[in-house]
C-alpha cells in the first residue's frame, strides 16, 4: 500500500515543455517575459478603470475582473514552472498539484462566465440602449460576478474533493508543465470513472451556457443592426464590440485548439505545448486588444461622450425604425 501513497509527502514530476538542458534558459526567459507583460498588462487595466470616473461603467467594470482573473490564472501555473527551471527540478508536492488543479478549474470558468456576462452588456448596450443604465445597473453586475464566482467555487471543491479520494504512486510523471486535471486523472491508480463523468458533465454545462449565451447575445445584435438605417450607428455600435469579439475568439479558439491536438494526435507534448497558448497567450493578448481596439482606455475621459453619443444614436435610429 506504500507504493499508493497519496499522502502530503507525495510528490509528483512535471515533465515540462522540453528535457533539452540548452533550451531551458531560453524557456525561463520568454516565460518570466510573457508573465511579466501579462501580470503589468491587467494591473494598468484595473488601475485605469478603478482610477477613471469615466470608466466607472459596466462594461469596464467587467472588464477589471476579467484582468483580475486573468492575472490569478496565469500565476497558478508560471511561477511553478519558473522555479522547477530556475532550480532544473520537476517536483511538485501532491497537495500543491491539486491546489493547482483547483484554481486552474476556478479561474478557467470564471474567464469563461465573464465573457458571457460581457457578451449580454454589450446585448443590453445595443438592442436596449434607452434602458440600458436601468437593466445593467451596479446591483446586477456585481451579483452577476458574484454568482460567477460562486457557481465555479462549488464546481471545482467538487471535482478537488474527488480527486483527494484517488491514489497515487509515489513519484508519478504528469506529462505537462502543470497539474491539468486530465493529465493527473490519467496517472491515477484509482478508479476515475466517476471523476472523468463529473468533469465532462460540468464541462458540458459549463461549457455549453455561457457560449449559448454569447452566441444568443451576439445574434440579437446582429438582428438589431440590419434593422438599423445608419451606416455609421452600425459601424460604432459593431466596433463597441469589436474587442470582446476578438477575446472570445482567443479564448475559445485556443481551448479548443488544445483540444483537437491532444485527441488527434493524441502527444502529450504537443497538447502541452498547445496548452501554453489558452494559459498564458490569451491572459497576455486581453490587456492589448482591450486598450488598442477601445477608444475609452486609449483617450481617457475625452473619449466617453462617444459612448453616450453611440447609445443616442441608436436609440433614435431603434425608435424611427419601430415606428416605420
Amino acid at each position: 500500500m506504500k507504493a499508493e501513497n497519496h499522502t502530503e509527502l507525495s510528490e509528483f514530476f512535471l515533465l515540462g515543455l522540453s528535457d533539452d538542458p540548452e533550451l531551458q534558459p531560453v524557456l525561463f526567459g520568454l516565460f518570466l517575459s510573457v508573465y511579466l507583460v501579462t501580470v503589468l498588462g491587467n494591473l494598468l487595466i484595473i488601475l485605469a478603470v478603478s482610477s477613471d470616473s469615466h470608466l466607472h461603467t459596466p462594461m469596464y467594470f467587467f472588464l477589471s475582473n476579467l484582468s483580475f482573473v486573468d492575472i490569478c490564472f496565469i500565476s497558478t501555473t508560471v511561477p511553478k514552472m519558473l522555479v522547477n527551471i530556475q532550480a532544473q527540478s520537476k517536483h511538485i508536492s501532491y497537495v500543491r498539484c491539486l491546489t493547482q488543479v483547483y484554481f486552474l478549474m476556478m479561474f478557467a470558468g470564471m474567464d469563461n462566465f465573464l465573457l458571457a456576462v460581457m457578451a449580454y452588456d454589450r446585448f443590453v448596450a445595443i438592442c436596449h440602449p434607452l434602458h440600458y443604465t436601468v437593466i445593467m445597473n451596479p446591483c446586477l453586475c456585481g451579483r452577476l460576478v458574484l454568482a460567477s464566482w460562486f457557481i465555479i467555487f462549488w464546481v471545482s471543491l467538487v471535482h478537488l474533493l474527488l480527486m483527494k479520494r484517488l491514489a497515487f504512486s509515489t513519484g508519478t510523471e504528469i506529462p505537462h508543465f502543470f497539474c491539468e486535471v486530465a493529465q493527473v486523472l490519467k496517472v491515477a491508480r484509482s478508479n476515475t470513472l466517476l471523476n472523468n463523468i463529473v468533469l465532462y458533465v460540468a464541462t458540458a454545462l459549463l461549457g455549453v451556457f455561457p457560449v449559448a449565451g454569447i452566441l444568443i447575445s451576439y445574434f440579437q445584435i446582429v438582428s438589431s443592426l440590419m434593422r438599423m438605417s445608419s451606416t455609421e450607428g452600425k459601424y460604432k455600435a459593431f466596433s463597441t464590440c469589436g474587442s470582446h469579439l476578438c477575446v472570445v475568439s482567443l479564448f475559445y479558439g485556443t481551448g479548443l485548439g488544445v483540444y483537437l491536438s491532444s485527441a488527434v494526435t493524441h502527444s502529450s507534448q504537443s497538447s502541452s505545448m498547445a496548452s501554453v497558448m489558452y494559459t498564458m497567450v490569451t491572459p497576455m493578448l486581453n490587456p492589448f486588444i482591450y486598450s488598442l481596439r477601445n477608444k475609452d482606455v486609449k483617450g481617457g475621459p475625452g473619449e466617453t461622450p462617444q459612448q453616450g453619443s453611440l447609445l443616442s444614436l441608436m436609440g433614435h435610429n431603434l425608435r424611427t425604425e419601430r415606428m416605420l
